[in-house]
């Protein structure tokens, strides 16, 4: 679902590639001087002659709660959100940053206002996409009343976090539609790359005029309108979506796909057999698993594909319920956690155990905060929990899962372990991805499995998942000092100091354990020969645009 981040000295290389303009001339890049040097995407081209098909056949383990850019939280809708609209700024194939909906950009030399010049762009209904949809998107996905549970990253535009919180009207957060081609945005203090969080979904337009007149436009076919590469032309839910290759599109000639054909099926090796019957022709992660059993052979015989990327699977302790309201307790559960027989023996694509939450990419600590595997440590913890709390014995504790042949056995191995080694009974519960979402946004829940990867290159990205009580933060965990250090890294300039501050930021997130981190991500997939081009990248994004059949 999420992910993030990386070492301290990328925060200012990030900063210096976006604001200084490298070679590459499909970057936003801006002069020197402050102003903006313009900066056109290369020309289109379309790509071969090739016979085959364009049509990428795959699956998803469960139906996307949403394609609404200020409701998707899981990976499944943000790929579906992905492939029906268009932001200001888009990777390329390279994973570049690349002006898209935005031909220019211009930004002050205090790095405090930038100023987009809009293309000529149109939704899949013919509408032109305007600087009024970008300004009214990113309001409603402020506005309290919407419960965005991504409004934290439009919290860099001036006083759209006081917005959110209902302490401020959205007349006065920092994005302006000064006509219908020029958005300005101001910001809260200069932050070096807010042109790639541009690239981020929650950043995408609305049609104002189909969000307003409907309330569930995001939830059928037929009245989801997009202004991306793709346009949704069917959802029978709960069974198939199929998106095709949108006319309106801006940058058309750069997409080869014709249709995209999405079966739901939540049974790997059901999946797994279409793929060999020629059903499906790529299959994998992050959109779905492959069967457990299934990987040994697939690797042998060279057909499966693997790429670490940053993100984070973990189990997320609800701490406004005992006993998971104590932090000995929570450490218990974490530090009788067998790591590496998990990665080893269940997931078998080269996952790594995570002793902390930021991703060995971006580590803030290369050895971790605790070890694996601490079994004397755990039952010490659990006793000492269980005395803080005046109890001789625990509740029944419930661990939620989303279906999942692969959460089902990850679950299993842990609930074992901790019979084995605390001597509790912990039941499983496995729940449609839907309902299993909206339990943990109520609360319903005692340990549910959890993870994140990031939007951009910086560790901020988990952390600030945990800095408040909000809609993107389950355990409802907060803490004073968490917070002001996480408000100070926002302020230190110098990246050595800042990445100390992240770090002591973490150091009390694993001491108080609102999460127990498992393992780091590698995502793994098989496809047929045909498929070529990017799906996934570093960050555990997904975009079909520059995907071809060859």
């Amino acid at each position: 679902m999420k992910k993030r981040n990386h070492l301290l000295i990328g925060w200012f290389v990030m900063a210096i590639a976006i604001v200084t303009g490298c070679t590459n001339p499909n970057q936003p890049t801006t002069g020197g001087d402050g102003s903006a040097a313009s900066s056109p995407v290369s020309t289109p081209t379309t790509t071969g002659t090739s016979q085959e098909p364009q049509i990428l056949k795959t699956n998803l383990l469960s139906e996307p709660p949403s394609v609404d850019p200020a409701l998707a939280e899981d990976v499944t809708s943000m790929a579906m959100v992905r492939a029906a609209f268009d932001g200001l700024t888009r990777k390329d194939k390279n994973g570049k940053l690349m002006n898209s909906v935005a031909e220019r950009v211009d930004a002050s030399k205090d790095m405090m206002t930038y100023t987009f010049k809009l293309r000529d762009t149109r939704w899949s209904n013919g509408d032109p996409v305007t600087a009024q949809d970008f300004e009214f998107a990113w309001k409603r996905a402020l506005d309290p009343k919407t419960a965005s549970p991504r409004a934290n990253q439009l919290y860099f535009i001036k006083n759209g976090e006081k917005a959110n919180r209902g302490e401020v009207g959205m007349d006065q957060v920092g994005v302006k539609a000064q006509d219908d081609k020029t958005l300005v945005v101001t910001l809260e203090k200069p932050t070096p790359y807010f042109l790639e969080l541009t690239s981020d979904f929650i950043y995408y337009p609305v049609n104002q005029k189909v969000v307003s007149s409907n309330p569930k436009w995001a939830m059928e076919a037929a009245t989801l309108i997009g202004n991306g590469p793709f346009k949704l032309e069917t959802w029978n839910h709960k069974s198939n979506l199929v998106f095709v290759k949108n006319d309106q599109y801006w940058d058309k000639n750069s997409v080869t796909l014709e249709k995209l054909d999405f079966s739901i099926i939540n049974d790997e090796n059901t999946a797994l057999s279409m793929f060999e019957n020629g059903e499906f022709n790529w299959l994998g992660s992050p959109l779905s698993f492959l069967p457990v059993d299934a990987i040994p052979e697939l690797k042998s015989a060279g057909k499966l594909t693997t790429q670490p990327v940053a993100a984070t699977y973990w189990y997320e302790f609800n701490t406004e319920k005992p006993p998971f309201s104590n932090a000995s307790i929570r450490k218990a559960f974490a530090y009788a956690i067998n790591r590496q027989e998990i990665v080893d023996h269940i997931t078998q694509t080269n996952e790594v155990p995570a002793f902390g939450l930021v991703p060995g990419s971006m580590t803030l600590k290369p050895d971790g905060y605790f070890t694996d595997n601490q079994e004397q440590t755990a039952k010490n913890m659990l006793e000492k929990g269980m005395k803080e709390l005046g109890i001789k014995e625990l509740p029944p504790i419930t661990l939620s899962f989303n279906t999942a042949e692969t959460h089902k056995k990850i679950a299993e191995a842990i609930q074992a372990q901790w019979k084995s080694v605390l001597g509790v009974e912990v039941k499983l519960e496995n729940k449609e991805f839907k309902v299993f979402l909206e339990d943990l946004h109520q609360g319903n829940f005692q340990i549910g499995r959890l993870g994140s990867s990031a939007s951009i290159n910086d560790p901020i990205e988990f952390l600030k998942i945990f800095k408040d009580k909000n809609e993107s933060n389950m355990s409802r965990w907060e803490n004073p000092r968490y917070k002001e250090l996480l408000n100070r890294s926002d302020l230190e300039q110098d990246p050595e100091k800042r990445r100390e501050i992240l770090k002591e930021a973490e150091s009390l997130l694993m001491d108080e354990m609102p999460i127990a981190p498992i393992y780091y991500y590698s995502m793994s997939w098989v496809k047929n020969d045909h498929v070529k081009g990017p799906i996934v990248d570093n960050l555990a994004k997904v975009d079909f645009k520059w995907v071809s059949i060859e």
